[in-house]
């Protein structure tokens, strides 16, 4: 193939394919497909290879499933077989140095832990190469595979395959002319959950340089709760709780048993769920406490969150229609939220139906509190900078508005992609766009995206569709008090 790019690696050399002024690497692994005897263990070293390596299609995609029905709609499903499923994708600048001097960001999708692929096309990192950025994106173990909560299988496999990933990218991004020791790290939704541990963990350093966190919980569940779903699919499938048990099944067996009990929950339900699991020395104690204690605070954090994250979970199928006031009062009760929270969300808009009333405080306690929280904790000492954004632009698509995974379509440019379309239209302002995306660069490529670092002012960036602004403080009434769990 006349151009294709080849790049030589630890374990061998990969071809892969140029184009325009962007190089393209597809399907790289940083370890072995965990299969076999490997099932439900630890990331192992990939086996090197002779010869020139085709690297020029996405690798297999972790076992897993369509997103529900009311959902399919908004969340498309990438599922390629095959089970080299612990790769990367890398996107570098044709003309590059010799001497790995470009910055790096490495990308990790979410999905819920159980869904996800970084072969979608929204995900595709031609965007940042062309701004002289070597972007990765990361595939790791989802599900049972990844998070189930045995008696005698390692926990969160899935984030010590996103640990694997990073210190690959440290060795080997340098022959994609990438620097070693200029790495961001950047995960949305479940991306950001797991990242978010990685940030608390004592090694977080040797890993990446800075973090850009998007909508994601800062918290992990303690082993009993968190291991409701790994109890329940083994109790439907009559297997032990164990890798043996686990093991004698397929992974598709598995994702299925999981998919079933799934789908007896609703958005307001605490039904089984896969989660990240405090214990062992990956995650030894939840991330928020010990990020509050000043875990991470040498690492430079862009965070923030959706406007209405809720929306893509109560808006579909019908959840939000369907709550009333009495469903709002007994929620606050069960979970701790003083009377005058709601007040102040009714105050600040009258008009608002007790769903999005419920939605709104769902989202704080989830996402917007912690890192509220968080980027308070980091004033203090000489922790690094922080800086705090909230995506405002509502999309005109089945009253989504501001929802959770909207902001990916404007951080990626891409706002033409199948993804972003099936979530805002075709018509999402292109100049937000641009904003967003050229923040983010500038974070990866000068450590600074831009706006007002946070302060006792607490300034936010509120991404609309002027291009964004800043905000002090906004609504802090409604998370005066408010719980966090």
């Amino acid at each position: 193939m006349p151009d294709a790019p080849v790049v030589s690696l630890s374990s061998g050399r990969v071809r892969g394919v140029r184009d325009g002024a962007v190089d393209r690497f597809l399907g790289v692994p940083y370890a072995a497909p965990p299969f076999g005897s490997r099932r439900h263990l630890p990331p192992q070293p990939p086996e090197p290879w002779d010869g020139e390596r085709d690297a020029t299609a996405f690798g297999a995609t972790a076992p897993q499933s369509p997103y529900p029905p009311a959902l399919r709609p908004y969340l498309p499903t990438v599922e390629i077989g095959g089970l080299d499923i612990l790769t990367v994708n890398v996107w570098t600048p044709a003309d590059r140095p010799d001497d790995g001097a470009l910055p790096v960001l490495v990308f990790v999708h979410g999905g819920a832990l159980t869904r996800g692929s970084a072969a979608l096309p929204i995900y595709d990192g031609t965007t940042f190469a062309r701004h002289g950025i070597v972007f990765v994106s990361v595939q790791y173990r989802l599900g049972q595979e990844g998070f189930a909560v045995l008696d005698d299988a390692p926990l969160n496999l899935g984030i010590l395959d996103q640990e694997a990933a990073l210190r690959w990218v440290r060795r080997e991004i340098a022959s994609f002319g990438g620097d070693p020791t200029r790495v961001t790290a950047m995960g949305q939704s479940a991306g950001a959950n797991t990242l978010a541990a990685l940030v608390a963990a004592p090694q977080a350093e040797e890993l990446f340089d800075q973090v850009i966190l998007q909508s994601g919980p800062l918290r992990a569940q303690p082993r009993k709760k968190a291991g409701r779903m790994s109890r329940e699919i083994a109790r439907r499938l009559r297997i032990p709780l164990s890798r043996e048990g686990f093991g004698s099944e397929t992974p598709s067996a598995l994702v299925a048993a999981q998919t079933e009990i799934s789908a007896q929950a609703t958005p307001l339900s605490s039904g089984p769920s896969v989660a990240v699991t405090v214990g062992e020395d990956t995650v030894p104690v939840d991330p928020l406490g010990v990020l509050l204690a000043g875990a991470g605070n040498g690492i430079p954090v862009v965070i923030g969150s959706t406007r209405e994250e809720y929306r893509l979970w109560f808006v579909p199928g019908g959840t939000l229609d369907r709550i009333r006031w009495m469903t709002v009062t007994l929620a606050r009760l069960a979970s701790g939220v003083p009377r005058r929270i709601v007040a102040a969300h009714r105050r600040r808009n009258p008009a608002a139906r007790p769903g999005e009333v419920l939605g709104e405080i769902v989202g704080d306690m989830l996402v917007r509190g912690p890192l509220t929280r968080w980027a308070d904790s980091r004033r203090a000492g000489d922790a690094a900078p922080t800086w705090v954004y909230e995506f405002r632009w509502k999309s005109p698509i089945d009253g989504l508005g501001a929802c959770h995974a909207l902001e990916l379509g404007f951080v990626f440019d891409a706002l033409d992609s199948p993804d972003a379309v099936a979530l805002g239209g075709s018509s999402a302002p292109d100049a937000l766009a641009r904003a967003m995306h050229g923040a983010w660069v500038s974070f990866v490529v000068d450590g600074d995206p831009g706006w007002e670092a946070w302060s006792s002012r607490h300034p936010v960036q509120a991404f609309d569709a002027d291009g964004g602004h800043i905000d002090y403080a906004p609504r802090a009434d409604e998370l005066a008090g408010l719980p966090t769990r």
